[in-house]
């Protein structure tokens, strides 16, 4: 009774004005809510005697869709974390849009566009993964993900900015040409798919190293935020549904302000950035006037499910409610539910649903695995059984089980690196020396060397990079509040 149309927001930047159009459209069509989805896509559900009304517009518009299967997925990027949750790298919005123009083809196989600086998108579900370097500028790492399988190349080449759409498209059609070496076989090997390519054409240094994946860190994506003398917007719904109304507010009042963008996450979000100080109340009354909650419980927006996926959100909410009842702690992971097979999910944890019975395609007796990512980093494309054959409702217990293996795991990490970093005797005193800086106001410290992690702070970032807008964690004091102070006399105080 349904068809989904499918709308590719390269990287996730998405125009108002084109977006307006769109809802426009659907409201024509009569339909009520969008969806957005892991790949950073526009899922429009439409009944199928409003179908040929609603593409019909999109033909008028111009607009590039398609429906049914997949078939072009689409490019996803870190772009929406770019300024907000990632600081102090070469890659800038500039960049992203130059390689995205880059592009005049629609790839058939899985693309990501990420920076190395991050967690926030995921690095490794697409099958060309495109990493940012950190240390050569303009320069990125490539890691092939065979297509359906978890078999995972890491290239000891680095290619430079400007070359990466047509090396996407060489790879993409030697991995089609050749399908039965390199789509859905384990034993394919990334030595002989690059083998294959024309290196002549390309601009290229080796890899120095290999690439260090980040440590897994998910900031708080939504509610209205403030950096650098600006806010951001982040919105999430609970039912993963957007209202067409609000959304068509929420683009003429991006026109209105004259802001040129906004972006669509890979965790079914929407972000605005660069909202003004003198518009921060009309967005704000926007909110309220379609009573848009804010502020949810992490332990909810750190989950996954699959799009267009009613039973995944069923247990997305039961699971989410016997961790509260429980007031169990979930900072630093991120939930994965799969009720499908070869479906991509980004997870620390993951609930994956199965049945004890399969008879002529019917499934009898579900039950569900709870598998931990290696080294419980959700890019880690391999892990472990941590728990098999649960019925539901012993699901939450052995979900929670999981998640103190998760704390101990990440304990012993830290423990380990306070043994390998132990000051020696002759360091004691230059320790005492190390310069802090603590809030006059409530007395928090900020640890150069510790970062705040939870804040999206690295360590190692010194006092005097931090952004104006920077903000005590406890009391929200002004980053002037803070005052240098040296940790021998903190202990003394």
């Amino acid at each position: 009774m349904y068809q989904t149309v499918i709308i590719n927001f390269p990287g996730g930047i998405i125009s108002p004005g084109n977006l307006y159009n769109i809802l426009n459209a659907a409201a024509k069509a009569k339909i009520h809510f969008i969806r957005f989805g892991l790949r950073q896509q526009l899922l429009v559900d439409t009944a199928t005697y409003n179908f040929d009304l609603f593409t019909a517009e999109l033909d008028y518009l111009s607009i590039t869709y398609h429906y049914g299967s997949n078939i072009f997925p689409n490019i996803i990027s870190s772009y929406p974390a770019e300024e907000i949750f990632i600081q102090k790298t070469w890659l800038t919005a500039g960049v992203y849009k130059d390689i995205f123009d880059d592009f005049d083809f629609k790839p058939t196989l899985k693309v990501n566009i990420c920076d190395s600086h991050q967690s926030f998108t995921p690095l490794l579900t697409g099958n060309i993964n495109w990493i940012a370097s950190s240390n050569c500028e303009h320069y990125w790492h490539l890691i092939i993900r065979f297509p359906k399988t978890n078999v995972t190349y890491e290239w000891n080449q680095l290619c430079y900015t400007n070359h990466i759409a047509n090396l996407t498209k060489e790879i993409e059609h030697i991995v089609k040409d050749n399908p039965e070496k390199f789509i859905d076989n384990a034993n394919a090997r990334g030595e002989m798919l690059f083998n294959l390519l024309d290196l002549e054409t390309y601009i290229l240094r080796p890899a120095d190293h290999a690439l260090s994946l980040s440590a897994f860190n998910l900031p708080y994506y939504e509610g209205l935020n403030r950096y650098n003398n600006k806010y951001w917007l982040g919105i999430y719904c609970r039912d993963e549904l957007f209202n067409v109304s609000f959304l068509m507010k929420l683009c003429q009042l991006c026109l209105d302000t004259k802001l040129g963008q906004l972006c669509c996450t890979a965790w079914k979000t929407i972000i605005i950035k660069g909202i003004e100080e003198k518009d921060k109340n009309r967005w704000n009354t926007l909110l309220e006037e379609f009573q848009v909650n804010m502020r949810h419980a992490a332990n909810e927006l750190n989950f996954q499910v699959e799009d267009h996926c009613t039973e995944g959100l069923i247990l997305k909410n039961f699971l989410v409610k016997h961790l509260s009842i429980d007031d169990t702690r979930t900072f630093g992971i991120c939930f994965g539910i799969k009720t499908r097979k070869k479906s991509e999910i980004f997870s620390n944890i993951l609930i994956r649903k199965r049945h004890l019975i399969n008879m002529m395609g019917l499934g009898l007796f579900p039950v569900y695995d709870i598998l931990c990512a290696k080294d419980f980093n959700p890019n880690q494309r391999t892990g472990e059984i941590f728990s098999s054959g649960n019925p539901l409702f012993i699901l939450p217990e052995q979900l929670r089980r999981a998640i103190f293996r998760f704390y101990k795991h990440r304990l012993s990490v830290m423990n380990n690196m306070v043994i390998n970093y132990q000051s020696k005797p002759e360091e004691i005193q230059k320790n005492e020396d190390q310069c802090l800086y603590q809030c006059s106001n409530c007395l928090t410290v900020y640890n150069e060397l510790i970062g705040e992690t939870e804040n999206n702070i690295e360590p190692g970032t010194a006092f005097k990079d931090l952004p104006d807008a920077y903000q005590c964690p406890l009391c929200e004091g002004e980053k002037a509040d803070f005052s240098e102070i040296s940790l021998a006399a903190l202990r003394l105080h």
